[in-house]
């Protein structure tokens, strides 16, 4: 009976007549920007009480249609469709709220001033852990070793992850514990240890070196990861995202969010992604592409690593390092692991998404990609390319050609600008970062942050976007312009482009009947303000399902974990 009861209002909303429905919520506001070519501005937006879009347009015409529903105007705000975040962490970044904070040090010193503090709150014993460190920020911009660590902390643990995720510090208690030598020249396959002139490892360990120490310290309690999840998930809300693309999540990560999503403590959509070809792929060949009930958690993508990163000179390159001679970098997964994985995800139906920074990198994923999808290449895969931040000429136009989305983080740029063209130089660079160049070419863009790399904030990436520069507007006119994207690219790579690189463009990413009501209520409008005005947008509310689960008030909702 109930299903009938709503099919008969879609008729009569169908045959234009007055739908009269107490059930029904009418928000209005000065704008509502849609993404939906169709009907790009609006007025108004009616949903149900399942927060289903019923009607988006006129405020008069939709007042009639539904003279008894319930009316929040919003005055002078604006509405957008929730923004989602195509590739961030999000067990990263509750990690990196519980732990030592070090994003932003200008030097050792103030390192070391920082895990002293949070020494302070651990037990005897206890391995201090803490991540966000970035030589390229110091004087001397090079790496650190166990001995800056050692005199502050000669017998508790210490091991720090570099902004990035793709290098790791270590002193000397940490190293101790590791359940290998770590003497000799041996180096662990996709990864380096940092050896001195005698061998000895220097305390830096870059890539699939980091599982050595990561295997070594404790575990975290169950209590204690599940509380950084949702610290993490009330961070994402509280900045505007509705939904991530979590890249990397383990079965048994993706067994908590089952949890959180029975108990209905998902404040936002989350899209798994299996971490590489192990249990999580290998429940997804078995069992099936993996959906919620509630709609708040999917898991049909595998996330691959093709190379590392270019801060830790990891990046894969076809040439030397033009700041390392000698150092091309390095594959995380050799090609034919990768052509393996890869192959093994067309078998099950999982969508390949792999991380691929330098041009070898990419060029590597390229030759898989196509190899693997053969004839099906120009089909509906959606298969993705995560950062695509360094890419030869000639493989530019072979995205769009596959049919691949480049998934990429504006923010990437204007943070490695101060030294990124060092790495590569100045005929490579301009293959770098090549937003516009790529999305020219007929390559759809997905937009994230990469958080906590970089910050969970989305209006960073949308600034970043649209104008090429830093928080202070340098450099003028933005670094390599020509790169640039509009305003209104920018948002949609954050909305519908990203829903669709997630398979979820019939619910999310605009604001059209029958869509699911998540959205974000803007005090500025986005596409009227300058470029640099983009980071300072003012989100009043976060809603998903049509139920706030942020609100600027700072009053909590039900729906908040």
């Amino acid at each position: 009976m109930r299903k009938l009861a709503w099919v008969v209002p879609a008729m009569l909303l169908a045959a234009g007549q007055v739908i009269a429905d107490d059930r029904v919520t009418l928000v209005t506001a000065a704008r509502i920007h849609t993404m939906d070519v169709a009907k790009p501005v609006a007025s108004a937006m009616a949903y149900d009480k399942d927060g289903r879009i019923l009607a988006v347009g006129d405020v008069d015409a939709l007042a009639k249609r539904y003279p008894q529903a319930r009316r929040q105007d919003l005055g002078k705000a604006t509405l957008v469709p929730g923004l989602i975040d195509a590739h961030a962490h999000v067990g990263g970044l509750g990690l990196a709220m519980i732990t030592a904070d070090l994003v932003g040090t200008r030097d050792k010193v103030e390192i070391l001033q920082r895990l002293r503090t949070h020494a302070k709150t651990l037990k005897p014993g206890e391995w201090l852990i803490g991540g966000g460190w970035d030589q390229n920020d110091w004087p001397e911009k090079v790496f650190p070793s166990a001995a800056d660590l050692d005199a502050a902390f000669p017998d508790r643990p210490v091991w720090l992850s570099r902004v990035d995720g793709h290098a790791g510090w270590a002193n000397s208690a940490a190293m101790r514990a590791v359940r290998r030598s770590l003497a000799g020249a041996w180096q662990p396959d996709g990864g380096r240890i940092d050896r001195d002139a005698a061998g000895e490892p220097t305390g830096l360990f870059i890539d699939n070196a980091m599982l050595l120490l990561e295997q070594a310290r404790p575990p975290m309690s169950e209590t204690t990861i599940e509380h950084a999840l949702r610290t993490a998930m009330r961070a994402a809300a509280s900045q505007g995202l509705t939904g991530v693309h979590d890249a990397g999540v383990s079965l048994a990560e993706l067994r908590r969010f089952q949890r959180l999503a029975d108990r209905g403590q998902l404040p936002l959509r989350i899209t798994a992604m299996a971490d590489g070809d192990g249990e999580a792929l290998e429940s997804l060949c078995r069992n099936g592409l993996y959906r919620h009930a509630s709609g708040r958690l999917q898991m049909r993508a595998v996330k691959l690593y093709a190379d590392g990163a270019l801060g830790s000179r990891g990046a894969a390159m076809l040439e030397d390092y033009s700041d390392d001679h000698g150092n091309r970098g390095l594959m995380v997964m050799s090609p034919a692991q990768l052509a393996a994985a890869t192959a093994k995800a067309k078998r099950c139906g999982v969508q390949a998404a792999t991380h691929a920074i330098g041009d070898r990198g990419n060029r590597e994923t390229l030759d898989v990609y196509a190899k693997a999808l053969g004839a099906d290449a120009a089909g509906d895969h959606r298969w993705r390319i995560e950062h695509a931040q360094v890419l030869a000429p000639q493989d530019l136009p072979r995205l769009a050609g596959l049919h691949v989305i480049a998934s990429m983080q504006p923010t990437h740029a204007t943070s490695d600008m101060p030294w990124a063209q060092d790495r590569v130089g100045p005929e490579r660079i301009v293959g770098a970062y090549a937003w516009r160049q790529l999305r020219d070419s007929g390559a759809r863009l997905a937009l994230g942050s990469d958080f906590p790399v970089e910050r969970v904030d989305p209006r960073l990436g949308l600034a970043s976007a649209v104008t090429r520069a830093d928080a202070d507007g340098l450099p003028v006119g933005g670094w390599y312009p020509n790169e640039k994207l509009t305003a209104y690219e920018a948002l949609r790579g954050f909305t519908l482009d990203a829903a669709h690189a997630g398979f979820a463009e019939a619910e999310v990413g605009s604001l059209q009947a029958g869509k699911r009501a998540d959205f974000l209520v803007l005090a500025e409008d986005p596409l009227a303000v300058p470029g640099e005005a983009l980071r300072a947008l003012r989100v009043l509310a976060t809603y998903v399902d049509g139920e706030p689960v942020y609100e600027a008030t700072g009053k909590a909702s039900a729906a908040a974990p």
